[in-house]
């Protein structure tokens, strides 16, 4: 609410953003675009719609386009239209919602656009000001823009898995999707800065971001390493320090961090651990050097503490202690609860959605909280209201297959 008593708008509602994305980086691009405020027209195929539809979990364990956990995350606060790009008339229809956007937002392999009469010069021929964001494996340029990719491909060509791991083992991926929703905050990032660029007076642009790039930026220590000192960055082994490794306790496990010599004496005096007392531990030097003693020492002790009194116990202390939370403890977080961050949304089909809430607040133009659309459920209303084509019209093209 606004301090009159108004409904606040979002950041971005001057924004109108066409979504030709599928999967999850440019899906989720597109997603913050529409959380903060933009009007987001999704385009999906006819009858079977994004890839993301038909992967799980799904909602109350059954498969259906419309229960698709990622596809009902990733796309809240969207508009579904239904158009076939391999069709002229559908390319023709999409080329007009391009003329009446903002941001055009992509995610095809490159050339594919091209191949679809969607270049960024056929778009900057019907929308001058038009902001193309295109979201790729390796970019619009270079040896590698054809070359197909996996998450893992990815990571791993953008140096990320090489320092995951142990030093004496194969490098690890890392859990989860980081690469996708990575380069998805960067595009969106672009996609907002290109976007006032042109407000200001500038022209629209062409924002060209490679998800394996996004991924270098990340290992930026191990680069400055490499430039300065010509050394290449490699995995550590866990016992480098004492207490800066993840431990377990007695029912889950803990990250212990002690740093100077001030955390050091307040952890003895915390802990209590008789053992750790006295001169041969008191200095960085001592500990470093005697890391598996002081380590064995302090296991046993935390096998007898429970995690969440320890993480409170510790951080009276002053000492950063951390907990590592499971999805099921994030949910039940007394901090999240406390700042509101999940939030529920109610789906015609899938019911009651929990996810995850704003990656950032803004105070006086907030972010907002919506499900995600049904398969084609907004292509009659966009296709009349922008386009001015009529209930029949958008008929006929249904009955050809077109929409």
């Amino acid at each position: 609410m606004t301090q009159n008593g108004g409904v606040a708008r979002g950041a971005l509602s001057n924004m109108r953003v066409l979504d030709l994305t599928h999967a999850i980086a440019g899906p989720y691009c597109t997603k913050l675009l529409a959380d903060y405020g933009a009007d987001v027209v999704k385009v999906e195929r006819p009858g079977t719609g994004d890839m993301a539809r038909r992967l799980g979990p799904f909602s109350g364990d059954a498969p259906d386009p419309e229960r698709s956990g990622l596809f009902l995350y990733l796309n809240t606060n969207k508009r579904s239209v239904t158009l076939d790009l391999k069709s002229a008339e559908g390319r023709a229809l999409a080329l007009r919602l391009a003329a009446d956007a903002d941001v055009v937002v992509e995610s095809f392999a490159p050339g594919v656009m091209a191949s679809f009469g969607l270049s960024y010069d056929a778009l900057r021929a019907a929308n001058p000001a038009v902001v193309l964001v295109s979201v790729s494996n390796f970019g619009q340029t270079g040896p590698y823009r054809d070359y197909r990719a996996t998450e893992l491909v990815v990571e791993a060509m953008g140096g990320l898995v090489a320092v995951n791991g142990a030093p004496d083992r194969e490098p690890l991926k890392l859990g989860l999707a980081q690469a996708p929703y990575l380069s998805g905050a960067v595009a969106a990032a672009g996609a907002t800065g290109a976007f006032f660029a042109r407000r200001g007076g500038g022209a629209g642009q062409h924002v060209d971001v490679a998800i394996s790039e996004c991924v270098t930026t990340v290992i930026r220590t191990q680069i400055v390493d490499y430039s300065y000192m010509g050394v290449v960055g490699w995995r550590r082994p866990g016992q480098v320090l004492p207490l800066h490794n993840i431990m377990p306790c007695r029912d889950g496990y803990v990250v212990p961090q002690v740093g100077n010599n001030r955390d050091w004496e307040h952890f003895v005096a915390f802990t209590g651990i008789e053992a750790l007392q006295g001169p041969r531990y008191a200095s960085a030097e001592g500990r470093h050097r005697f890391t598996r003693e002081i380590e064995g020492h302090v296991q046993m002790w935390l096998l007898e503490q429970g995690k969440k009194e320890l993480f409170h116990q510790a951080q009276e202390w002053r000492l950063p202690f951390g907990i590592v939370q499971d999805a099921g403890d994030l949910l039940r977080c007394e901090h999240l609860q406390a700042r509101g961050f999940f939030t529920t949304q109610r789906h015609p089909v899938a019911g009651a959605v929990r996810h995850p809430g704003p990656p950032f607040r803004l105070s006086l133009t907030p972010w907002r909280a919506g499900r995600a659309p049904m398969l084609g459920e907004h292509t009659e209303e966009v296709l009349c209201g922008r386009l001015g084509l009529g209930r029949e019209g958008v008929a006929a093209l249904r009955r050809k297959g077109i929409v």
